[in-house]
């Protein structure tokens, strides 16, 4: 956290509360020269700066000395924000024992439930959820908790949500669902989870599936959970076929996971390209012989 200081007197308390030095905090307030509502130009409070820090004394005197709790950053952040994000579960737990809301957003949509979703937080998450915050916020470009934790991969975090009932196929707005993203940053577990919470193993952006993202990046963990759902091996919206994908990898072991699969080597592309056509491997070249052969005979 960065954060720009205006009175000599104002710097010391924030660097009381960014230390943890509850006597000094408690001696500048009580000195009656300072207000604990003291801010920075950017609207950083004292309580935001003890609350990032994760100390819990002093977010209670602060609190006590009548610091507002819900006072939003110029970015919108709140203490309970920089709470969730630090995971200082604890010091969540306080801020809630004093009215702090879940409902405040950043400029971008993050609540203090986005933000401890996208780091994997998962005890503030439940504390999050048991205090009202809304399974179903998502940033202003649409990602959601799920598919914040989809994204970093945070299994125990995505079972919590969707036993909370987030929507496994809600999608960003450009069409990126959870379990595309998931799979695309190689992330198998989560993959596993979702698929088995009814993700749509086909939902495709831009005419790309889970499936071909995986090939194409060589994610064999993900591929393998994947096959077990019996996604499409077809020609795809794009014009190719996830093994064309594998093969443009490089990655032996994913063109034979998708050979071991029924795909199709023989099949083009729209541009009339097999998928022996886009490599020059001479140990990926002969598996798709063989391949071409036993299926020919």
């Amino acid at each position: 956290m960065s954060f720009k200081k205006e009175t000599p007197l104002a710097n010391a308390v924030f660097w009381a509360a960014r230390k943890g030095n509850l006597a000094l905090l408690q001696l500048l307030l009580n000195s009656g020269r300072v207000d604990a509502d003291c801010r920075d130009n950017f609207g950083t409070t004292a309580l935001m700066v003890a609350s990032y820090s994760g100390y819990y004394d002093c977010v209670k005197e602060l609190i006590m000395q009548g610091a507002d709790i819900n006072y939003q950053r110029e970015t919108g952040s709140t203490a309970l924000f920089f709470a969730s994000q630090q995971a200082h579960c604890d010091v969540v737990k306080l801020l809630f024992e004093f009215g702090a809301s879940t409902e405040f957003q950043t400029k971008d949509g993050g609540t203090p439930l986005t933000v401890a979703c996208q780091y994997g937080h998962s005890k503030v998450v439940d504390t999050l959820l048991k205090n009202g915050a809304n399974v179903h916020d998502q940033l202003n470009d649409g990602a959601t908790s799920l598919f914040l934790a989809a994204q970093e991969g945070h299994v125990t975090v995505i079972r919590q949500l969707l036993s909370s009932g987030a929507k496994v196929n809600q999608a960003r707005e450009d069409g990126t669902t959870p379990l595309w993203m998931a799979a695309q940053m190689g992330h198998s577990e989560a993959v596993k989870v979702l698929l088995l919470r009814g993700a749509d193993r086909d939902a495709d952006r831009d005419g790309s599936t889970a499936l071909f993202k995986a090939a194409l990046k060589g994610h064999n963990g993900v591929i393998e959970e994947l096959l077990k759902f019996s996604p499409s091996l077809g020609l795809l919206k794009n014009g190719s076929t996830a093994l064309h994908a594998a093969v443009m990898s490089g990655n032996l072991q994913t063109v034979l996971l998708l050979l071991g699969a029924n795909s199709d080597p023989t099949l083009p592309s729209k541009n009339n390209q097999l998928p022996a056509d886009l490599t020059k491997s001479d140990r990926i070249l002969k598996v798709l012989r063989q391949k071409t052969v036993a299926r020919e005979s």
